[in-house]
């Protein structure tokens, strides 16, 4: 079936933008391919129009690869209503859910299934998935497969032996951002070589997008920038925090002013979280505050801004938060305000983010020789064991996350019960590991400062970041 009539009849588009025809083509010739694409630059259409080719053509499979849970339902909900057969299976599922999928996937129902890596742990999957011919393996947000990138997940670092499962079929890895070292290390974890994958990179220069910094000093500043911005632009805005806290202070500042707005942040219930981000979704002049997962796989095309109140932790961050702006082409502003205070809120995070090996190890150690106590009082008593009752570090929680990651615990976290410990993995008990990649967060923060201090071209520090072509010339870092 011809990718143009596919294009067409199944997502309303006439033709294809940019490079999505010549990656399309690179898929169904066989070839892996490694995009680097804009947010909102149409990077799905890289995959699906070639799943629904080799659908048509051969009764195969496409397997797409996410980390996003709610990206993941979206994309299904607007195939399933183009009467394409997609699905997803995810822990979102109830148990008969999940096993009446398994059912659909073992008999062939579907075209494209949207998968987390984890799912590849389950043996219950893992048998029905084997009675299918996968003929395409799709890795969304590609860069979590990198030890290097700024959302590392260990389950990512599985790509190559889930590959094989599968298989071995035809690879695309997409994502917004990689430097030189991402994108290395994802053909690495991927089990391909360079010469197996053709990169096909647009860039990352967004004409509409217009990218200033402000220094401020205290919230009032902050607060009259906000305002300002606000009567700017008669559009969707986004306000971003790192703190909870300061998110909820600026929104007591709004309320007193009488400016209406939604509030985001991971203190709600899913429940909430989805109402208020489908509120958004349906309102033309909508402003939101909210802590950084906010937008993931949330595609308004018509925000107008997007204000960082307090400086994320590194450049990758803050180009995916500012490329939610201005997807329709028109101007947008993606404006930074930066108070030198702030800069303890991200180094802090550093720190909490990076347990070193000897915190590993004493978590660890309570695990074992206390888990009754634990059971009997729960996380806080293990927090007061660890922390001297410093209510501020959160450095449990890490490696709490990082042992289920790894493996290493079976059970509930929310609330603590750990039923099983397997042994520690050398990732988690290296000196030398732990250290660099504490000092690899450090540099990606400084390399966000030397931006906000550019008195230049903002737009060509980041392709220098990137390592990127500028206006046709390769800026050196």
């Amino acid at each position: 079936m011809d990718p143009v009539e596919i294009l067409k009849d199944s997502f309303g588009h006439e033709s294809f933008r940019g490079q999505q025809r010549q990656i399309i083509e690179r898929i169904l010739a066989g070839g892996h391919a490694l995009v680097i694409m804009p947010t909102g630059g149409g990077k799905s259409l890289c995959y699906q129009v070639p799943a629904l080719c080799l659908a048509a053509e051969r009764k195969c499979l496409t397997v797409v690869i996410s980390p996003l849970i709610a990206l993941m339902k979206d994309q299904v909900d607007s195939l399933q209503r183009q009467n394409i057969r997609a699905d997803f299976i995810n822990s979102s599922l109830s148990r008969d859910q999940r096993e009446a999928r398994y059912a659909n996937l073992a008999k062939g129902a579907y075209d494209l299934l949207y998968v987390t890596p984890e799912r590849f742990r389950k043996p219950a999957f893992l048998s029905a998935i084997g009675q299918q011919k996968v003929a395409l393996l799709a890795v969304d947000e590609a860069h979590c497969i990198s030890q290097w990138g700024h959302d590392f997940r260990p389950d990512y670092t599985r790509l190559e032996e889930i590959r094989s499962i599968l298989g071995h079929p035809v690879t695309i890895a997409l994502t917004a951002t990689a430097t030189g070292e991402v994108q290395e290390d994802i053909i690495d974890q991927l089990g391909l070589t360079g010469p197996d994958v053709q990169l096909f990179h647009e860039g990352i220069d967004r004409p509409n997008l217009h990218l200033k910094v402000d220094h401020v000093w205290g919230n009032e500043e902050k607060l009259e920038k906000i305002l300002n911005t606000r009567a700017q632009f008669s559009g969707p805005g986004i306000v971003y925090f790192s703190l909870i806290r300061s998110l909820e202070e600026m929104s007591a500042a709004l309320d007193a002013r009488g400016i209406q707005h939604l509030v985001y942040h991971g203190k709600l219930t899913s429940h909430e979280r989805k109402e208020l981000q489908e509120e958004f979704m349906q309102g033309d002049n909508r402003l939101v505050l909210a802590t950084n997962a906010f937008g993931m796989g949330i595609d308004k095309r018509n925000i107008r801004f997007v204000l960082h109140a307090e400086i994320p932790g590194s450049m990758e961050s803050y180009y995916q938060e500012i490329g939610r702006a201005g997807r329709d082409g028109e101007p947008s502003l993606c404006l930074l305000l930066y108070d030198e205070s702030d800069l303890a809120i991200q180094m802090e995070f550093i720190q909490w983010s990076n347990p070193d090996a000897d915190f590993c190890t004493r978590v660890y150690d309570y695990l074992n020789r206390d888990a009754e106590k634990i059971r009997a009082f729960g996380q806080e008593w293990l927090r007061d064991q660890l922390h001297f009752k410093n209510r501020h570090d959160f450095r449990l929680e890490t490696v709490l996350q990082l042992f289920d990651r790894y493996e290493v615990i079976e059970g509930s976290l929310h609330p603590l019960c750990i039923e099983k410990v397997q042994p520690l993995p050398p990732q988690l008990t290296n000196p030398q590991e732990r250290q660099e990649k504490l000092l690899r967060d450090q540099k990606k923060l400084h390399a966000l400062l030397e931006y906000v201090k550019c008195e230049s071209d903002r737009k060509a520090y980041i392709h220098a970041y990137f390592g990127l072509r500028y206006q046709g010339v390769v800026v050196e870092d």
